[in-house]
C-alpha cells in the first residue's frame, strides 16, 4: 500500500508519477487544442515530435532516479497525450483526489489506475460532476492550500478556466483544517502570453520561504498582494511575460534546496543558485510548447 503524504511543493520527494510521451499521436488539429500555445505552434508548424518530447522527459527522470525517487509511468495509451499527470489527479495530505477533467481526457486517468489501487480506497476521493479542479491549479503550502480559478461569467466559454467556484468550495469543505485560499487567474484563448492556464503558470513555491511569481497572471492586484504579504517581496522572484509564457514558474522541487529547471531559464537559475539552491537544468522546450512544463508533468505521492 502507498501512505500518501504530501503537504507542500519543496520536501523531499518520496515518489510521483511522471507523465509519459511515448505514442503521443499525431499533430492535433487546429479545433482540437486545448490552449492558444499549442494552436500557435500548430500553426507555425513548430508543435514539438514526440522522439524530441521522449528524450526530455527521460532527461527528467534520470534526475529523480539520481535523488532515489520511486518513479511511477501510467500505462501506455497507443496515439495519445499523457504527459501532463497533474492535471489528473493531486493529493493533499494523505487523500488522492481524482480530478473531473476534460471529458476526452478520461482514459489518461485509467493509465494510472495501477497506481490509485495501491491506495487505501477510503482515502481516493472523487468530487461530484459540477465540480471542476485540476492539480495545476492546487498548490500546498504547509496550513495553506492555495486554489487558481476563474471567477468570471463566461467560465464555460473557455477552455482555459479549469478550476471553477465549485472545485474552491469543494475543497473548504473537503480540508475545514486548512485555508484554502483561491486566486483569480487571467484567461485568454486566443493569446499564451496573457493565459495562465494553471496557478503554477504565475506561481509556485520553492525551498522554505521563496517562490516565483508573475504578477500579471492574476485578475486582482489584492491577490498578487496576498502572496508578497505572505513571502516577502525580497524572497519573490517576479518573471516576466515572455518568461511566463515559457513557463519558468512551472519548475519542479525534488527537495528544500533541490530544483529541477529548463536549461534555458538562465535569468530565474542564476537567483535560484544565488539563493543557496541546486538547480538540475534539463532541456524542456518543446514540451513547453503545449503550454505545460515540469510540474505539469508531475503527480507527487509522498513528500517526506
Amino acid at each position: 500500500m502507498i501512505e500518501l503524504n504530501v503537504n507542500n511543493e519543496t520536501s523531499k520527494l518520496v515518489s510521483v508519477v511522471l507523465g509519459t510521451a511515448h505514442s503521443n499521436g499525431s499533430t492535433p488539429k487546429i479545433e482540437d487544442a486545448y490552449d492558444p500555445k499549442s494552436k500557435e505552434h500548430i500553426l507555425a508548424g513548430t508543435y514539438p515530435l514526440e522522439v524530441d518530447m521522449v528524450e526530455e522527459m527521460n532527461a527528467f527522470e534520470k534526475v529523480l532516479v539520481k535523488y532515489d525517487v520511486k518513479v511511477y509511468r501510467p500505462e501506455l495509451i497507443e496515439n495519445y497525450n499523457q504527459i501532463f499527470t497533474r492535471d489528473i489527479g493531486f493529493v493533499i495530505g494523505d487523500v488522492f483526489v481524482k480530478s473531473n477533467i476534460l471529458p476526452d481526457r478520461e482514459l489518461e486517468l485509467e493509465a494510472i489506475q495501477y497506481v490509485i489501487d495501491t491506495i487505501d480506497p477510503s482515502k481516493v476521493v472523487r468530487p461530484p460532476t459540477e465540480v471542476h479542479i485540476e492539480g495545476g491549479d492546487v498548490m500546498l503550502w504547509g496550513d495553506h492550500v492555495f486554489v487558481g480559478t476563474y471567477k468570471g461569467s463566461d467560465y464555460k466559454a473557455y477552455i482555459t478556466a479549469r478550476t471553477n467556484v465549485q472545485g474552491v468550495a469543494y475543497l473548504k469543505k473537503m480540508f475545514p483544517n486548512k485555508i484554502v485560499k483561491e486566486f483569480d487567474l487571467m484567461k485568454s484563448k486566443i493569446e499564451a502570453r496573457d493565459n495562465a492556464l494553471h496557478l503554477d503558470c504565475c506561481f509556485q513555491p520553492v525551498g522554505k520561504d521563496k517562490g516565483i511569481i508573475y504578477k500579471r497572471g492574476f485578475r486582482e492586484e489584492a491577490d498578487y498582494l496576498y502572496l508578497v504579504d505572505l513571502f516577502g517581496k525580497d524572497n519573490l522572484f517576479h518573471i516576466k511575460r515572455n518568461e511566463m509564457y515559457n513557463m519558468n514558474s512551472n519548475v519542479f522541487s525534488i527537495d528544500e534546496n533541490v530544483v529541477v529547471s529548463e536549461k534555458n531559464f538562465s535569468r530565474l537559475n542564476n537567483w535560484l543558485r544565488k539563493k543557496g539552491f541546486i538547480v538540475e537544468e534539463i532541456p524542456y522546450a518543446e514540451i513547453a510548447k503545449q503550454e505545460g512544463l515540469l510540474r505539469c508533468s508531475t503527480l507527487p505521492l509522498i513528500r517526506e
